[in-house]
């Protein structure tokens, strides 16, 4: 496969690595907020005997060009799923199966509504289109909620990182979890990392669930403070056609705490 110089660009800005199968159905991992393709380390390898495995770190985040991000172009999560589709179209990736972690999520349901022709399937894992609780409508956090969470992070993103990680993050019986969240927080720049929460927690994306055309997985996992049980169960309900897992795996990061389930609910999905 020959890449142009663009596709080229486009690749080493987002830390494009390919693994895997090379013959094989590709599979993208997204990973989440404050975090890098890291966190899939211990599901993508699981992958690549079957399928063509792509990873890549958001603009702003792990070995990403941080010098490439541009608080207007990512002043919304339209910006992230532009990327998206440049990646899938610098490798010629097309019936791609697209896994996004929180954010992510959504970020995935945008660009497979703007461009299907490059998507075979969605895996939704954590998602919320909405975090904000509305009339009818449980996000998971109040108004007031929110603009302290964000407050908070402005004021001190390493102190924010520090109490929150292991919160999002859950399973306080197994700690080194948190800490590994923490650790990835930290690593993104506090300013980068402020204006991307803003764009996250104050999205609402519902409007879009309903665009998705390709089969989609929504995978909800338990006792989610980000994202609630009823969040994924609305993502399920407002996308035609697509399937639900509820995981027993706790906390907001499956991939972490998780991965033999969450890998055992995408290979049964794909079957």
């Amino acid at each position: 496969m020959t890449i142009s110089t663009a596709g080229a660009d486009v690749l080493r800005r987002n830390n494009v690595t390919v693994s895997g199968n090379p013959e094989g159905r590709p599979v993208v991992f997204a990973h989440g907020f404050g975090c890098s393709q890291e966190m899939w380390n211990l599901v993508a390898p699981r992958f690549e005997r079957d399928y063509r495995v792509v990873l890549f770190d958001s603009v702003g985040a792990g070995g990403s060009d941080s010098t490439a991000y541009d608080r207007a172009k990512y002043d919304s999560l339209h910006g992230y799923a532009d990327d998206v589709l440049e990646i899938l179209e610098a490798l010629s990736l097309e019936d791609a199966v697209f896994v996004g972690h929180s954010v992510s999520a959504m970020v995935g349901v945008l660009a497979a509504g703007h461009d299907p022709s490059r998507f075979g399937a969605l895996v939704l894992v954590g998602p919320s289109p909405r975090y904000i609780d509305d009339a009818g409508y449980r996000g998971g956090f109040s108004q007031p909620d929110i603009e302290a969470l964000l407050d908070a992070l402005d004021q001190n993103y390493f102190d924010w990182s520090t109490s929150m990680a292991p919160l999002i993050m859950g399973n306080p019986d197994r700690p080194e979890l948190g800490a590994a969240l923490t650790e990835s927080f930290c690593e993104v720049d506090p300013a980068i990392a402020g204006h991307h929460a803003r764009v996250t927690f104050l999205s609402d994306n519902r409007r879009d669930l309903a665009r998705v055309s390709v089969p989609t997985l929504v995978v909800q996992c338990s006792d989610d403070v980000i994202a609630p049980v009823e969040v994924g169960r609305y993502v399920h309900e407002a996308i035609p056609g697509s399937s639900f897992v509820q995981l027993a795996a706790t906390g907001h990061c499956p991939n972490l705490s998780g991965p033999d389930e969450l890998t055992d609910a995408i290979e049964s999905f794909l079957r």
